[in-house]
């Protein structure tokens, strides 16, 4: 099984990382190696940052040959600039962990990258680690899971098997047969939890609800499939179900439905490039709390079916209550209000 995991990365890159201890380096000790961008440096982006007042973040190099993973552009505004030492930040681990972790760390800020940097970083992924699934390589790569699948054909990534997950768990690609298993143990034991369930038949617990959704509709368990004529659908609820969320809501109407979170991407990256955030510690904490988001957008069915059945009501008051929040704020922001002027 691969050492680093997709999950891993994302944890180091979001949290790991700025609990690293800060040094000043000099500059000529610090080389340029790989990067995650397929044009190399931008000489605009670097003008940009000579622009920018106060200090830039500490970059990140890789101790043991001393290449930069992030931060090249910041590296040539300082020698430009003259100064002989930078704030440097070191990762002392695997190569190979120090070239996925570029392409994890330009996914979220800096100079974003680009759609052909990203389909270029997803090769080498296919080249490096090629039995990881598409959902893994997207969550590094900023791309959705459909263009890795699209990229993957024709490669030698697309003839494994099995793929691992962005858990380290490896699943066969085609599911089809561990479906119709878990619809056999959910039909034998409806009252076995989702875990249960995920565990005997090698799938993830997403899958698997996937699955027990489509019996309680007189489905086949495999998309596309037509239903046994034998199977009549499980109840809508069983006996270890939790009991309903009691909670005041109300539907959405079709046409306030979520955007796809393609789009949300898309509307993420372009902040990603304004350098009145990029540029300051506030709209950089801003741009890593709108990336945290993104975990939603990307894998909502996932993290609802891993919970726990006796978390899920309060998860799910909690993100009621979070929603009323950040509705709260789009409509001051879409009407131009000043959260300090309305003593918010």
């Amino acid at each position: 099984m691969d050492q680093e995991t997709a999950d891993h990365l994302i944890r180091l890159r979001d949290r790991g990382i700025d609990q690293l201890p800060v040094e000043r380096v000099a500059t000529h000790e610090i080389s340029v190696g790989f990067s995650p961008r397929v044009d190399g440096e931008d000489a605009e982006y670097v003008r940009t940052l000579l622009e920018a007042e106060g200090e830039l973040p500490p970059i990140l190099v890789h101790r043991p040959t001393m290449t930069v993973v992030d931060g090249t552009h910041r590296l040539r505004a300082a020698t430009t600039q003259g100064q002989t030492h930078i704030p440097v930040r070191f990762f002392d681990g695997p190569l190979t962990e120090a070239r996925l972790l570029a392409v994890a760390t330009n996914v979220t800020h800096g100079r974003p990258l680009t759609t052909a940097d990203r389909a270029a970083a997803a090769a080498y992924i296919f080249s490096t680690h090629p039995r990881w699934s598409d959902r893994a390589v997207a969550a590094l790569t900023g791309l959705s899971a459909g263009k890795v699948a699209q990229l993957r054909k024709g490669t030698p990534a697309d003839g494994t098997e099995h793929r691992i997950g962005r858990d380290g768990r490896a699943r066969p690609v085609d599911s089809s047969h561990s479906r119709e298993r878990a619809g056999e143990l959910l039909r034998a034991n409806p009252r076995a939890s989702l875990r249960q369930i995920a565990a005997q038949a090698g799938l993830a617990p997403a899958t698997v609800a996937d699955v027990r959704n489509r019996i309680r509709r007189g489905e086949n368990p495999v998309p596309g499939r037509a239903p046994h004529p034998t199977h009549t659908p499980l109840p809508a609820t069983t006996p270890t179900d939790p009991p309903p969320i009691q909670l005041a809501t109300r539907r959405q109407p079709a046409s306030t439905a979520p955007p796809p979170p393609d789009r949300l991407l898309h509307i993420l990256d372009s902040l990603r490039r304004d350098p009145s955030l990029r540029l300051s510690e506030s709209g950089r904490h801003i741009l890593r709390m709108l990336s945290a988001c993104t975990m939603v957008a990307q894998d909502r069915e996932q993290i609802a079916a891993a919970l726990p059945a006796h978390c899920k009501q309060p998860m799910a008051q909690l993100a009621q209550g979070y929603a009323r929040l950040w509705t709260q704020l789009a409509h001051e922001l879409a009407a131009g209000d000043d959260p300090a002027v309305m003593g918010i």
